[in-house]
């Protein structure tokens, strides 16, 4: 039985002004999976990420042509709330960025945000998403100390707890691991592959090793273009495209 997919992305093209940035990109993410877009830096890779939360509305002179589907809504409808959409699909940023909050309080902004007051349910979310962000054990007698006081590694699975708090679909990680020392990453790794279980993934990373790894599917860009997308296995073991090939085996990027 083929899944049907949660996202549908259909000639997706960004221009940054002038500068065409992304190719009219189409691909279908899959549900409870980790796809993983690799390619040289300046690929076009955390760009198409942000597009699918809209985070490139942020920068004023980006232009998008194409549409995400998700839903059966293109996310570029003028009819779609960002603010919802954005609680739908979570983005974790390659910096750890904790609010200057207790963890307790980083982990129920969004709620508060939302005007949710109920102590006890606020409790019930923070254990819950601490828990499933691996770092329950590790804080849960330091919640209403500073996250700022925490370790890299730490604070990163906060930040995840805190995109769990608001309960998305979509989960979407810009290389969630490059600013963390080898253990710490592994962690946050773990931390991913438990919640492929409840969430759907997808991961920048610049890391040949960690997308062969943990993801299910692997695309491969270079220069704005998708050059292949396929089940992790193949793109590394048996790339269709010679691009692909060249790049995993270092040949260049």
């Amino acid at each position: 039985m083929t899944k049907e997919p949660i996202l549908k992305i259909n000639d997706l093209s960004l221009y940054y002004a002038k500068k065409k940035a992304l190719n009219e990109i189409s691909m279908d993410v899959y549900p409870n999976e980790i796809t993983a877009l690799i390619g040289p830096s300046g690929c076009g890779k955390s760009t198409l990420l942000r597009s699918i939360n809209r985070m490139n509305d942020l920068i004023p002179i980006v232009s998008i042509t194409g549409e995400v589907i998700y839903k059966e809504k293109n996310i570029y409808s003028s009819k779609v709330d960002t603010v919802d959409l954005r609680k739908e699909i979570g983005m974790v940023f390659q910096q750890p960025n904790p609010f200057p909050f207790s963890i307790y309080e980083n982990v129920v902004y969004g709620l508060r945000l939302k005007g949710v007051k109920d102590k006890a349910v606020l409790d019930e979310v923070v254990e819950n998403s601490l828990k499933a962000a691996n770092i329950w054990d590790e804080v849960k007698d330091i919640l209403h100390s500073s996250a700022l006081g925490l370790s890299g590694g730490q604070q990163q699975r906060v930040c995840i707890a805190r995109v769990l708090a608001v309960n998305p679909e979509i989960i979407l990680m810009d290389e969630p691991t490059s600013a963390l020392d080898p253990i710490s990453a592994g962690r946050v790794e773990e931390t991913m592959l438990e919640l492929r279980k409840d969430y759907t993934i997808l991961i920048v990373t610049h890391s040949m090793q960690q997308a062969s790894r943990i993801s299910d599917r692997t695309a491969f860009m270079l220069n704005g273009d998708l050059i292949e997308y396929a089940n992790t296995k193949k793109i590394f073991l048996n790339p269709d495209k010679k691009e692909t090939e060249d790049y995993i085996a270092g040949r260049f990027g």
